[in-house]
Order: structure tokens, then sequence, then C-alpha cells
């Protein structure tokens, strides 16, 4: 790591081999609805609905799920460009808002966003808006705009042709990999990349993805890593959360759950996926119907409605989050929980 890069680093005890680096706990999001002529409330939106999980040191965490599961709107409140309505942030074993403050958290949780264009100002050039953070947070000008050219270098754009351009002047790959130079800019402990590839073609893609993971083993980075594309979440990621209508469905190592998935949502996002081989073309229709709406969700498991192994129980009671046989793989589906009341002990192969 360059010096310029060193001497902005926030100062900070290391977070012990057992204590996650980011924890979530319990966090809301509604949304409420106005109509009418006085603007009356007429509904709440349930984007995120007391969601728990951890992002370990070093790993990548993947999150995945239909659009409007609430995704998005996760990564929002992870850098608190939205404030929950409950629950909590911990990083680093301190809590947003009481040992921790929104600029020491913006300091060391950083996010890049899908649409590369309006993520950037567009009457700033491109070393102007990787320099704009450090100078904000005490860098002076010529140590900011020094950073702003190494980072250029570090995400494959040489400086000289590139620290005077704008944004329209260059094409959205390059435009994605300013982002993630100004995401740096201020060393971040934490990077979350929302749909952050979505928007490119795959040539382009993989070169963003291969920069992320090489970024993510020199400066030692740990990623929230949010996408449609389950391909290339396995490719990313150690750990896998499922989403399902603003709640966790599934959660747990990549391979445990792409072999082997706990919740019908997972089993049927996954059997989803083109294939090459013909022989592994789907035929049968595993997911029917579009979810449910999010003002007035089902009771019990928000996925019954759906799904094709649901019993009375399902829809009487919520599951709660249950061990798996791999290791820290767990599912909110009554199949497989410890007595439930489901007549099924696991989903049938």
């Amino acid at each position: 790591m360059t010096e310029a890069l060193m001497t902005h680093e926030t100062a900070g005890e290391a977070p012990s081999a057992d204590r996650p680096l980011l924890q979530v706990r319990g966090i809301v999001k509604h949304f409420p609805l106005k109509g009418g002529l006085f603007g009356r409330s007429t509904g709440t939106v349930r984007a995120v609905d007391g969601i728990s999980f951890d992002v370990r040191k070093g790993e990548t965490l993947g999150i995945v799920g239909e659009s409007g599961c609430g995704k998005s709107t996760t990564a929002r409140l992870l850098v608190d460009l939205i404030t929950p309505d409950d629950g909590e942030i911990v990083f680093d074993g301190r809590k947003l808002g009481r040992d921790l403050t929104l600029t020491e958290l913006r300091r060391n949780v950083q996010m890049v966003f899908q649409d590369s264009y309006a993520s950037l100002n567009p009457r700033l050039t491109l070393e102007d808006s990787i320099a704009f953070a450090p100078a904000v947070h005490g860098m002076t000008d010529a140590d900011a705009r020094r950073l702003a050219r190494e980072l250029l270098f570090k995400v494959g754009l040489e400086p000289k042709r590139f620290a005077g351009r704008y944004p329209h002047e260059i094409s959205g790959g390059q435009r994605q990999r300013v982002n993630i130079a100004r995401a740096l800019a201020l060393s971040p402990k934490v990077v979350i990349l929302d749909e952050a590839v979505s928007a490119l073609d795959k040539s382009v893609e993989a070169q963003v993805l291969n920069l992320l993971m090489d970024l993510k083993a020199e400066l030692d980075l740990t990623y929230v890593f949010i996408s449609h594309d389950l391909n290339v979440v396995r490719f990313m990621s150690d750990r896998v959360m499922v989403m399902y209508l603003g709640e966790v469905a599934e959660i747990g190592p990549v391979d445990a759950i792409y072999a082997k998935p706990a919740h019908p949502y997972s089993r049927a996002l996954l059997a989803s996926m083109p294939s090459m081989d013909p022989d592994s073309r789907t035929e049968a229709v595993v997911l029917t119907g579009d979810p449910p709406n999010p003002i007035d969700p089902p009771s019990g498991c928000r996925f019954h409605t759906r799904c094709g192994f649901a019993e009375a129980v399902c829809s009487r009671e919520k599951p709660l989050l249950h061990a798996r046989a791999a290791q820290g793989h767990s599912a909110a589906c009554h199949v497989g929980g410890v007595d439930t009341g489901h007549t099924l002990s696991e989903l049938p192969a």
C-alpha cells in the first residue's frame, strides 16, 4: 500500500478473530405510502423487516434475491444513506450512534452503486471526484490529488490519460473503475457493491470482477456483494445470504447453498440459472407467480404462497432460521427445522 494510502487509514483496534467486522441486528425499514387529497397514509412497504446477519473480516458476503426483496435497501442501511426504523448496526464492536459516529462509519464502509454515470458529478474531472472525499476528511489538496492518481493507476486507468477527463468522456466500464477508486479513497475496511457490474457487458464485467478480486487481496478488503446474477455471486462470494420479501430466507457458505439449498426459494433461484450443458436444462417450472405485495405480505412464511412444499403450519407460523448440516448454514423454513410440525424432514431430491 502506498504512503498516501497509509496516511489516511482509520486508526482502530483490529477485530478479534471471533468477532465479525460488521454486525446487523434486527434492522427494520418500512416506507409509508401517501395518497389521496390530503396525503394520508395508505399503507406501508415492508422493505426490510427485522433481518440480522454478520460480515466477517476478509470475506465476501453475497446477497441475492428477486427485485424488490430488499437487497438495495439493506445496502443503503449499512452506510446509513437511509435511517433504519429499528435495529442496530455494529462495526468493529462499536454501535452506530453510540460508540461510532456516522463520519467514522462512512470512512470505514464505502459503497459502489449500479449506475456508474449517476454516481459521478458530471462537472468534476475524474481526479477531482476521487480526491474530493480525502480533502473533506482533512487531507491536503496536493496529497488528495496524488492519491487520486495512484488510485486511478491501481484500477487500470492511466492517470496521464484519464485524470483530466469528465464522466461523459469515458465508457461505462471505465466509469465503474473510477467509482471503485473513489470508494477506496478513504481506505475503507468494507466495500458494498450494489449491482456494481450488472450494467456492464460480459467482457467488461469479467475485467471488473477480476479487478475487485485483486484489490480485495491487495488491500485486505471485506465485500458485501449484491447481485441478481447467481453465477457472478458464486464466483465472488465466500458466503451467500438469500433474501425474500424483506427477510432472510437462507444464509451459509456458498458451496453448501449451491450444492444443497435448504430453502425452497433458494432451490428455485438456483434451478433458474442458465446452463451451457444441454443435459442440465431446466424443463419443469420451479417458481411461479410474482412475489406478494410487500405492503400486505402473507402470514407465516412469506414464501408459502409460491412454495410446492407448503403445509398448514407454513401459513400459520413464521419460520426461524434453523441450523442445517453444513457449519454456518441456516434456513428459515419449516422443512428440516426442529419440532416445526412440518411432515418433511428435508427437501426432496
